[in-house]
């Protein structure tokens, strides 16, 4: 068995919003990222700032103030001058100042240690100053001490400081590198989708090219095999269908009498099975013209051909005022109209279509034919004849559901009714309302 994955259709809108949309999610991820590492990177700045080089600076300062407070207690121990005791004491403030603001950051937890030893190494010293001692070993012994863990301290923090460094450049280094990976794929993308639309529209775009010219040239059945689902698959496919309607279009045409212009055999047929299909009464109006050879020959095919276009016109026309919206009228040929029509309109129409051409035939005789009320011709035998002015006679076949099968029989129905009807005097139309036996 089987699985099929149906793939969903997706506008070309859709299409170009969600390429787009991989781009900026690629875009602002390295963006983000870039953010991130950037914010990283000042943090471990600052926090080098704040704790690790201040430490440092720190240390070589309380070196510095140790050394000195060292020599003052030294030079007094020899020269007895109070004026060292004064200097010392300014040295112990400020090494008193830097420990305690060491203290306050509680990440640094040596700095106790430090401070007991320095407080054994004052009490020393003080005990020189009092005149208690003179021995400058125990003064010393607890001033190395001191620079003992102020090397200790130094050397620990500088150890942090190049680990934090460290860190900070494979931060930097990751923050870099990721951020070109990301940079290129939504770069790399953008040109994929951009290729690959302009690739597709411009395809499909030359393929409608084509169709185009194909159609102008005639050929309705050629299919452009452009992809159903977006706005071009849609545009093909309504190509495709104009194409199909063009065809009919130009069957109807080369099929329509190129004198009154109205729809010809084919046409008719189409009309008459497509209402037979649709199983609802309708009536097809057969109307032709009396005497019409008569009058050719009296007065020529010119004026004749006028006569037929006229009276093409005035069925249109009446079938157009008095019948539904979608009536049909066609040209079989020569003097031939057919008229398919809903039945309750069919007497209406008929009897518009009479008073028109009474009226109109007069126009297209002269007043010496009008006032003998005919004209001198031979009929189709070679017989010289005289022949009334010219009237229109209309066979009406009801078609009921079930009555015909066909367009062929309809036809054959109404010449049945068309030959009694034109064999009555003036114009006239008959309904007939039953299906003639066979």
């Amino acid at each position: 068995m089987k699985i099929k994955f149906f793939l969903p259709k997706f506008s070309l809108v859709q299409k170009l919003v969600a390429g787009y949309v991989a781009m900026a999610f690629f875009t602002t991820a390295s963006l983000i990222f870039s953010i991130m590492g950037l914010y990283s990177l000042h943090s471990i700045a600052r926090e080098i700032a704040r704790n690790d080089l201040v430490i440092i600076n720190s240390t070589n300062k309380l070196r510095e103030s140790l050394l000195a407070q060292e020599r003052y207690a030294g030079k007094y121990a020899i020269l007895k001058s109070p004026e060292f005791i004064e200097l010392f004491s300014r040295r112990e403030a400020e090494f008193l100042d830097i420990l305690q603001k060491l203290r306050q950051n509680k990440q640094n937890q040596d700095i106790v240690p430090l401070a007991q030893l320095y407080q054994n190494y004052r009490t020393n010293t003080y005990r020189l100053f009092q005149g208690k001692t003179s021995d400058p070993l125990p003064i010393k012994s607890a001033a190395q001490k001191i620079f003992n863990a102020i090397d200790t301290i130094y050397k620990n923090r500088q150890n942090q400081l190049n680990a934090k460094l460290e860190t900070a450049d494979e931060k930097e280094s990751s923050t870099i590198r990721w951020t070109l990976i990301l940079s290129f794929t939504g770069f790399s993308l953008a040109i994929v989708v951009a290729a690959f639309f302009i690739y597709n529209i411009s395809s499909a775009i030359r393929r409608l090219k084509k169709a185009t010219h194909r159609i102008a040239e005639g050929d309705f059945d050629y299919d452009p095999q452009i992809r159903p689902g977006d706005e071009i698959g849609d545009l093909a496919g309504d190509f495709i269908s104009m194409a199909a309607k063009l065809k009919v279009l130009e069957q109807i045409s080369l099929d329509a009498s190129p004198l009154t212009r109205l729809p010809g055999n084919i046409a008719i047929e189409r009309v008459l099975n497509r209402r037979l299909q649709e199983g609802i009464p309708f009536a097809v109006c057969y109307a032709d013209l009396d005497n019409l050879k008569a009058y050719n020959d009296h007065y020529g095919y010119i004026k004749a051909s006028e006569v037929i276009r006229r009276a093409g016109e005035i069925i249109y026309e009446a079938v157009k005022s008095t019948a539904e919206a979608n009536a049909f009228v066609g040209h079989i040929g020569g003097d031939d109209f057919v008229m398919v029509i809903d039945m309750e309109n069919a007497a209406a129409a008929c009897e518009a279509v009479i008073e028109k051409f009474d009226a109109e035939i007069r126009n297209h005789y002269t007043p010496e034919d009008l006032s003998r009320g005919s004209i001198d011709a031979v009929d189709r035998y070679g017989v010289p004849r005289v022949f009334p002015i010219m009237t229109i006679s209309i066979a009406v076949t009801i078609c009921r559901q079930g009555e015909y099968d066909s367009a062929v029989e309809i036809a054959k129905a109404a010449t049945e009714i068309k030959d009694y009807v034109k064999g009555m005097p003036g114009s006239n139309y008959l309904i007939n309302r039953r299906k003639i036996k066979r």
